[in-house]
C-alpha cells in the first residue's frame, strides 16, 4: 500500500496550501480515494479529512534530430485535508 504514493508535489500553490492543511501528491492512476486515505494516514500517521482526485492527461513531445513524437503518461494527483493541528515534515521547509 505504500507505492500508491509515488511522490509529494512541492510547488509554490502546495507550499501556500500546506499552511492551510491541504497537502499534494503524486499517486498511482488506478488508485481510489479510499486507498489514498489508507496510505497516507498509514505512512504519516496523521488523520486525513477529505480527498480531492486531478487526472492530467498525458502529453507528447519532439525530440531527436528526425523529431520523433514521444508520449508522455498521464498522472493523477490527489490533494488531502488533514484533521486540524496536523501537518506532514515533507512540506515544513518552505513555509515562512
Amino acid at each position: 500500500m505504500s507505492n500508491i504514493i509515488k511522490r509529494a508535489i512541492v510547488s509554490e500553490k502546495s507550499i501556500q496550501d500546506a499552511s492551510k492543511r491541504k497537502f499534494t501528491f503524486e499517486v498511482l492512476p488506478l488508485s481510489t480515494k479510499e486507498m489514498i486515505k489508507k496510505a497516507v494516514e498509514k505512512q504519516f500517521g496523521v488523520n486525513v479529512l477529505s480527498i480531492s482526485t486531478t487526472m492530467i492527461k498525458g502529453r507528447t513531445i519532439r525530440t531527436g534530430k528526425k523529431r520523433i513524437i514521444i508520449p508522455l503518461p498521464k498522472l493523477k494527483k490527489a490533494t488531502v485535508l488533514l484533521k486540524e493541528g496536523q501537518s506532514i515534515a515533507l512540506f515544513e521547509g518552505g513555509q515562512g
